[in-house]
């Protein structure tokens, strides 16, 4: 099993959100976090004053699958989220050991 991390930004979640549908993916967590990559942040001019912005707001969806869905649903996100700007996001993949469904006591896959 896979855990999928995905930085995007916010403004594409509906996007990805509908592609990972399609692709059968139907929960994830999504959590509002601010960082900055190449990007570095930018400047911005409010009421005549100037002013570095320096962590940009952006989302981090979290997906568990199997490892046979790793693939598809990388695929799905790479090409929803993209804008071909910088600042698109990354996506990270990391083993899962164990996941436990906690109503019923399911384990691994069956608790995906």
């Amino acid at each position: 099993m896979k855990m999928i991390t995905a930085i995007i930004k916010p403004f594409k979640l509906d996007d990805v959100r509908d592609a990972l549908a399609d692709a059968g993916v139907f929960g994830m967590t999504v959590t509002e976090v601010r960082g900055f990559g190449r990007q570095k942040g930018h400047t911005e001019l409010y009421r005549g004053a100037e002013y570095v912005v320096d962590f940009l707001p952006k989302l981090k969806l979290e997906i568990a699958v199997t490892d046979d869905r790793e693939e598809q649903v990388i695929e799905a996100i790479v090409e929803a989220a993209a804008s071909g700007k910088i600042g698109d996001g990354k996506i990270f993949v990391h083993d899962l050991n164990a996941v436990v469904r906690i109503r019923t006591g399911e384990c691994d896959e069956h608790a995906l």
